[in-house]
């Protein structure tokens, strides 16, 4: 049985469809997922901001790693999830699979995740013209790990 799951996943990502203006909707998709990353730091954000005050200034050192936090924790959450896409990725509807045909799991959605931030911190935009040449419009952390971004209704 696991030969037919790894066969029509296969036979999914070789189909050219599946890529039809999946870089636009990585895109709109990311601007969605920050904005639901920035709603959920605001509770977050506002016991930090009540511990700073009570520590006279030294609790506010953890925005530093608030933001961090939270984001990784929704990705685990929902990039390494059941349905291997982000809010944003599901409303846009792709989501990330892997060459080898395996489940997206917790830890690879987050090393994807910091790779891209990684990528955009030395590259800045430049790293989406990777995927206008390579194939499958995968990016370069794409390319390191493995992973192609496809559409789900193809």
């Amino acid at each position: 049985m696991a030969i037919l799951d790894a066969d029509i996943t296969a036979s999914r990502l070789d189909d050219v469809r599946a890529y039809s203006g999946v870089r636009t909707r990585r895109i709109l998709a990311f601007c969605l997922d920050y904005l639901i990353v920035a709603l959920l730091l605001i509770p977050f954000a506002m016991l930090v901001l009540l511990l700073g005050l009570l520590t006279f200034g030294l609790g506010w050192g953890l925005f530093a790693i608030l933001v961090p936090l939270v984001a990784l924790i929704y990705v685990w959450n929902t990039l390494g999830g059941r349905n291997q896409a982000t809010v944003g990725m599901r409303m846009m509807g792709i989501r990330l699979d892997r060459l080898d045909g395996r489940p997206v799991d917790g830890m690879l959605a987050v090393v994807h995740s910091v790779f891209f931030w990684a990528a955009n911190v030395v590259l800045t935009p430049f790293v989406l013209l990777v995927s206008l040449f390579a194939d499958r419009k995968r990016t370069l952390h794409d390319l390191l790990l493995g992973t192609v971004v496809t559409r789900t209704d193809r």
